[in-house]
């Protein structure tokens, strides 16, 4: 008996796909209204601190960082700014058999202020739950196109480029038909509010305007109360 054909069995085959989204990573982007008179204290107190401490070397390079005790040192307006982000970190919360309010909510909170040349190496915040960054002055980009003075806030997929990958240009198919990129730019402005989780690598690109830059970031833990 001849043996059948089989060259053309499978042409009919059809995969019907239904992509799925994983692993989603939270982040709020939120834009504080009506607080000119909070960010203008706050400001005058990086100024005045800033002026008597020669600061910390973190994350930055060519720039001020300020001790992580700026709650103590800023007053009213710092408070008033943790409570606001506790506030998100809380909507973005969950905790097994509990509730966010159920924990005590802690907050380490330091100033950055940029000059030309200056940046923010990446990296996380370990220890913490939660991450967030307050912009009060942009610097040269109220009189510039933001692109022209650079200082741009990313954030990094923490799954890219993986170790030992052996072509680097590969990216992954997002849900909506579009490759995910590995480095994701926030387009801030004055009053920006990031809040993202603490694990999650960031950095800031060099900032080449004249004016001074300055930004507020903080750490956000909890702890479950007694």
């Amino acid at each position: 008996m001849p043996q059948q054909n089989n060259q053309h069995r499978f042409d009919q085959i059809k995969v019907e796909a239904s992509p799925i989204s994983l692993f989603e990573t939270p982040i709020a982007y939120c834009q504080i209204k009506e607080g000119d008179e909070l960010m203008n204290e706050l400001e005058q107190k990086i100024r005045e601190r800033k002026a008597a401490d020669e600061g910390l070397r973190r994350s930055n390079i060519g720039g001020w960082h300020s001790d992580t005790e700026m709650i103590d040192w800023a007053g009213d307006a710092a408070q008033r700014l943790a409570e606001t982000a506790v506030n998100v970190a809380k909507r973005l919360s969950h905790f097994k058999e509990a509730s966010p309010d159920n924990y005590q909510w802690l907050v380490r909170m330091w100033a950055n202020v940029t000059p030309s040349g200056g940046l923010n190496h990446l990296h996380t915040h370990p220890g913490n739950l939660w991450a967030a960054v307050l912009y009060l002055d942009m610097g040269d980009d109220a009189d510039h196109p933001l692109d022209s003075v650079g200082g741009r806030f990313y954030l990094e997929d923490p799954r890219f480029p993986m170790s030992a990958m052996k072509d680097t240009s590969f990216r992954l198919m997002g849900v909506n038909g579009t490759p995910q990129q590995y480095e994701t730019e926030m387009n801030l402005t004055r009053g920006s509010l990031v809040v993202f989780p603490a694990w999650l690598r960031h950095g800031v690109r060099v900032y080449t305007g004249e004016r001074e830059r300055i930004s507020i970031a903080m750490n956000i833990d909890a702890r479950r109360k007694a």
